[in-house]
Formats: structure tokens, C-alpha cells, sequence
């Protein structure tokens, strides 16, 4: 779902919520907010050097941001409301944008998400799954698992009901991606090393007619 948040040229800012995650929205300006990126701030602590990434976290109820191009993605705490926060939100967007300043200073820029090891981004893509993706399909049985985590790219099994079942990409592409790129904006592939073949597929079973 999409609303025009702002509409004062030369900066306009388009608001769309994520399908796949209600507690995700994207602000797309009409302006460059940063031309490098994608940097992703998950709290308020790392956000110091990007003055408008600390001008989102001074707005109650934002949980992380991503800065990407002319893109900002926001994860709200699930107790907050896109009511009122969406508008704060476009107002310190087009409020930075008026200084001049640029969004990520060029020090913080060169210590971006882009320094995190291979390790520290299994751990940051562990606890997503943990936390949030596993619960939520374990109510259809299925489970994902990292496999390895190397130069950009994830390779993950999906197993127990997600295993051949015919959504399995759905799930994979609409759901977990769009969570993924919060914590793990550096990952720019997603490799399903399952043997979909081998899965019992529960949910669109196979049909077989007797020779």
C-alpha cells in the first residue's frame, strides 16, 4: 500500500508500507539522500555520524533505518503506529535534506555495514531467523536454516513444511528477503540450497494417476 506523504517541490516523498512486513516502510524522496550505501543503522548507538539517521532515531518507535540512494527504510518497534510516525518521519527527511548537510558524513560512510565480516552477519541473519521468520512459518511446520554466509550472498535449507512445498519461493522472496535486507542490507543474494524434490509438499501435494 502506498500514500503521497509530501508533495512541496522540489522534495517529494512517496510512502509504501511492506505486504510482507507491516512494521517496514519505505520513504522514497523525489531527492539523493546519499549517492553510496546501502548503510543500515539498527540502533540508535550506530547511527551516530549520520545526522539523519539520528534524526530518525530521536522519533519514538523507530527500531532501525537503511539508508540507500534516495530510499529510506524504516523498521518501526511492533508497539509503535505508522499513525503520526510516517508524517514525523517525511518531516525529518525533507528537514535534512533543507540544511544541505549530507545524510551519512563521509567518515561514518567508510564504516558503514559494509565492515561486518562474513561471521558477524551469520550472527546478525541467526537472530532474524530466531526471533521473527522461524516463528512465524513454524505454524506451517517449515523452518529455515543458515547454511553459509560468504561474499554477499546466504545460502539457507528450508525444511520441514516449507521443503517442496509450491509457495516455498513466495515465502522465501516476499517474506524473508524483505525482513533480511532490515539486519543484513550487505547480502545481495539469496541461494535456497534445498532439495525441494525430496520434500513431502504438504500443502500442494502431488497427484499420481495409476498407469
Amino acid at each position: 500500500m502506498s500514500d503521497l506523504l509530501l508533495v512541496d517541490l522540489p522534495v517529494s516523498i512517496r510512502v509504501e508500507i511492506s505486504l510482507a512486513d507491516p512494521d517496514t516502510c519505505k520513504f522514497i524522496v523525489s531527492r539523493t539522500l546519499h549517492p553510496g550505501g546501502p548503510f543500515f543503522f539498527g540502533n540508535k548507538e550506530r547511527a551516530v555520524g549520520s545526522p539523519l539517521g539520528e534524526r530518525l532515531f530521536a522519533l519514538p518507535g523507530v527500531a532501525n533505518v537503511l539508508i540507500a540512494e534516495s530510499v529510506v527504510t524504516i523498521c518501526k518497534e511492533p508497539i509503535a503506529s505508522w499513525s503520526g510516525l510516517k508524517a514525523a518521519i517525511g518531516t525529518a527527511i525533507r528537514a535534512q535534506l533543507l540544511t544541505g548537510v549530507p545524510a551519512i558524513l563521509e567518515m561514518h560512510a567508510h564504516t558503514g555495514t559494509q565492515g561486518r565480516s562474513d561471521a558477524e552477519l551469520n550472527t546478525a541473519i541467526q537472530a532474524l531467523l530466531d526471533k521473527e521468520v522461524n516463528r512465524s512459518i513454524a505454524n506451517h511446520g517449515g523452518k529455515i536454516s543458515i547454511v553459509d554466509v560468504r561474499q554477499s550472498k546466504l545460502f539457507i535449507t528450508m525444511s520441514g513444511g516449507c521443503q517442496g512445498c509450491a509457495s516455498s519461493q513466495v515465502t522465501l522472496r516476499q517474506g524473508f528477503e524483505v525482513m533480511l535486507k532490515r539486519v543484513a542490507p550487505e547480502i545481495e543474494h539469496i541461494v535456497d540450497a534445498t532439495d525441494h524434490a525430496a520434500g513431502k509438499q504438504p500443502f500442494y501435494p502431488r497427484h499420481e494417476v495409476p498407469l
